[in-house]
């Protein structure tokens, strides 16, 4: 008779590296650049640590909280928040979505999740433009990753 426990086959999926983060970070800001904007972006792993961050000096300081908080829904709803803005409107889905979490949740666009072997990695969010501009630099962003 045997005493040992039974445990499921592990899964490998190639978590969110600080490589990865820095490389989106400089994904977006080359987007940016590109357009002719100043932005501030965050990278969060799928627990929510940040792994990376930048805010150029000419962006608006609030920008920096603004991207963290983009990055942050984004991760929660595993949904770009782009997608998201209609759900909080009165008679969305999300309407009554309580944010009393860590961080309150932000549903303007800019906020993008990371898959990886179709499993959420982490997220990253842009702030600094306008948001449609945001969520096309943190779009170009995870899929330059990809």
């Amino acid at each position: 008779m045997s005493t040992a426990t039974p445990t499921a086959t592990p899964t490998a999926v190639a978590l969110l590296t600080i490589e990865d983060a820095e490389a989106l970070v400089t994904a977006a800001r080359r987007a940016a650049e590109e357009a002719g904007v100043t932005v501030s972006v965050t990278v969060l792993d799928a627990g929510g640590h940040l792994l990376a961050f930048r805010r150029d000096d000419r962006a608006v300081l609030i920008s920096g909280e603004t991207s963290t908080r983009k990055a942050y829904t984004a991760l929660q709803l595993n949904a770009p928040t782009a997608d998201l803005v209609d759900a909080v409107q009165p008679g969305g889905l999300f309407h009554t979505l309580p944010t009393a979490l860590d961080r309150p949740l932000l549903f303007i666009a800019g906020g993008v999740p990371v898959h990886r072997d179709g499993r959420l990695i982490g997220a990253v969010g842009v702030g600094g433009g306008a948001p449609e501009q945001d969520h096309g630099f943190a779009t170009a962003a995870v899929e330059a990753l990809a």
